[in-house]
């Protein structure tokens, strides 16, 4: 199954995090957020399809975030957890660890926002830059 989220850049987007990856609905940053890569997302782990709830709580699900950002592509492999709640209105994480908590939507992950390109950072630091967070649970 596949989602896609909508999101938008921001001026202090710093993706310099080395355990996780964030998208929020919330329209500000501040330069704490160093795992957020957008803001003034479509949806939040509340949102997603109640069938991608399922499968994200099945612990043998594998779970590829793509990021895509105009004409830059990032991509991210995790898995589903059977202790996933998805029930945080505004945020999405998804987490090298296996913590979860309402805003996690995967664990387990091989890269986290600092392994993202500098060059997708930089232009994610313009706040009329739009992106794509893509979401693939099987």
């Amino acid at each position: 199954m596949r989602f896609e989220i909508s999101f938008f850049g921001h001026e202090n987007i710093r993706s310099l995090h080395p355990k996780t990856i964030e998208i929020t609905t919330e329209p500000h940053l501040t330069t704490n957020g160093d795992c957020i890569i957008g803001v003034q997302a479509s949806s939040g782990c509340n949102d997603l399809p109640e069938k991608m709830k399922m499968l994200l709580q099945n612990s043998k699900s594998t779970v590829n975030c793509t990021i895509l950002v105009k004409d830059l592509t990032f991509k991210v492999k995790g898995q589903g957890n059977d202790k996933l709640t998805l029930t945080n209105p505004h945020d999405i994480v998804i987490r090298k660890s296996a913590f979860t908590c309402p805003r996690t939507m995967a664990t387990n992950c091989d890269v986290a926002s600092d392994a993202i390109p500098r060059q997708m950072i930089k232009t994610l630091q313009n706040p009329d830059t739009t992106g794509i967070f893509s979401i693939e649970v099987t």
